[in-house]
């Protein structure tokens, strides 16, 4: 039987590798040749026994306000690139072993946007700094989109090069919706481009007085929340039940709704404030009996649940508590100051993870793939992973842990394998009694490595219970059949997990 955990049932089954597609090129499945695949597969197993990961991370807002005239509206937040993983370091060593001297080996970049020539004068050079955390990091703060480009959409685009000119490659943002001002009108969740959903990721950054440069983002430090003027944190904003404890917590679905009880969440640290009431901003006031739908760059205000008016506010760079005054005139609303007044936008995160310590690489590492779902089909003697993404392309073969696997290139956005036989992994694994969990790669030739966050594993039959012992009246000529089945069944019983 066919099980699958972390990957939806596809809507049909994979093309069979000898019937392609009506109305399509034919296509071929590619293998490295046995001396290739002896090198490359010695590389992945170094790198599976001692990881040197390089990761870049962009971080922006998911909208982005136009600017008219002559006037630039700078996106904010603004958007950020982090460095991590132990390669770069690796690497700079790499670089600084071949005498090219201190300088060499420093990551610069540039970031602009997808529209833009390759003028470097169009974009903004980006200077990394380390951080306490060995991270480098960087911002790019004066980005802005001009009311000459008349796109609805568009990415940012990041390229980074070490100092001494070898480019590391090129990587983009996801999508960004350009909207011309904040929606004043009251949101319909017909529109929901502009609403924010539970679970989503937001941003929160405070003015004081609408001035740009006194701008602060709320942000996480030593495990404290803080008012930052250089960067930002992602939040996730979740729906509460309002009946429940802050221990119980259960999340919700849906849009959030001024009104609504929230927790914010640190993506980065998990850090957490306590339960809030979401309140809408206008005027300086805190608007008590509202209930729409909140949209981006709104003013908003958090009230913590079950306080005598206390709101979550701003001092210079720490985050406090401040105590709204009541509205004699007008019971539904409560009177804040400038430190208590934020405004909220949704964020979006794109990851690019890969390893190239042990690769003969002399292109650049992109386009970096990125999986973002598995869908496994047949079984028997062709069990096929189709693997679901970005930025694929002919030269990627996937592996299961250190076993190449025999791969199709689809499209940009798909590849598909024939998932290898659990012998593949060693003679100790020719009577699976045990489930194996092996991490999903993608190769290139080159030796670059790509790692996820997917890993397959392989799973025996129920039945098949360690000690199990096979009964005295088998004929002697049996291996054959036992192999015929154990090839069966260790073909079939797969399941799919995605690491969250």
């Amino acid at each position: 039987p066919l099980r699958s955990a972390g990957a939806a049932v596809p809507a049909e089954p994979l093309t069979h590798p000898c019937r392609p597609r009506s109305r399509s090129p034919p296509r071929c499945w590619l293998r490295s040749n046995p001396f290739q695949a002896s090198l490359l597969r010695d590389s992945v197993r170094r790198y599976l026994q001692l990881p040197a990961d390089q990761t870049v991370l962009i971080l922006h807002a998911k909208v982005a306000q136009k600017s008219y005239g002559n006037e630039k509206r700078f996106f904010c937040p603004p958007p950020c690139v982090y460095l991590s993983g132990p390669g770069w370091k690796l690497k700079q060593e790499q670089i600084k072993a071949r005498d090219l001297g201190e300088a060499g080996f420093r990551v610069c970049g540039y970031m602009g946007l997808d529209s833009m020539g390759s003028s470097l004068m169009e974009t903004q050079k980006l200077s990394f700094e380390e951080q306490p955390d060995a991270k480098g990091f960087s911002c790019a703060k004066a980005l802005y989109i001009s009311d000459t480009d008349k796109r609805k959409h568009f990415r940012l685009v990041l390229k980074l090069f070490f100092s001494n000119g070898q480019e590391i490659g090129t990587f983009h943002s996801k999508l960004i919706k350009v909207i011309s001002k904040p929606s004043q009108k009251k949101q319909s969740l017909k529109n929901t481009d502009l609403c924010i959903s539970s679970g989503s990721k937001v941003s929160l950054f405070n003015r004081l007085r609408s001035q740009t440069v006194s701008t602060r983002y709320l942000s996480v430090e030593g495990g404290a929340f803080i008012a930052s003027a250089r960067q930002w944190a992602a939040f996730t904003l979740h729906l509460a039940d309002e009946r429940c404890s802050r221990s119980e917590f259960p999340l919700r679905e849906g849009y959030i709704r001024y009104g609504s009880v929230v927790q914010l969440v640190c993506t980065a640290t998990g850090v957490t404030l306590p339960p809030l009431i979401i309140r809408k901003v206008m005027k300086q006031y805190a608007m008590l009996d509202v209930d729409e739908p909140i949209s981006q760059l709104h003013k908003c205000a958090f009230q913590f649940q079950g306080s005598d008016r206390m709101y979550l506010c701003l001092s210079t760079e720490k985050v406090i508590q401040f105590q709204a005054s009541p509205c004699p005139k007008e019971a539904n609303r409560e009177l804040l100051n400038d430190g208590s007044c934020w405004t909220i936008i949704s964020t979006e995160t794109v990851e690019y993870t890969f390893s190239e310590s042990l690769a003969c690489a002399r292109d650049p590492v992109s386009p970096v793939p990125l999986i973002a779902a598995l869908q496994l089909t047949g079984g028997g003697d062709v069990a096929m992973l189709e693997v679901q993404g970005e930025y694929f392309h002919a030269h990627l073969k996937v592996w299961f842990g250190d076993v190449e696997a025999e791969t199709m290139y689809r499209s940009p956005k798909s590849l598909v394998c024939v998932v290898p036989d659990v012998s593949a992994f060693g003679s100790d694994w020719r009577w699976l009694r045990y489930p194996i969990t092996v991490p999903l790669l993608l190769v290139r030739d080159d030796g670059l490595i790509y790692s996820s966050s997917f890993t397959f594993t392989y799973t025996p039959e129920q039945s098949c219970v360690p000690g199990q012992q096979v009964l005295s009246d088998v004929p002697q000529d049996s291996d054959k059949l036992l192999d015929s089945i154990h090839q069966e069944f260790t073909r079939t019983n797969f399941h799919l997990f995605m690491q969250t």
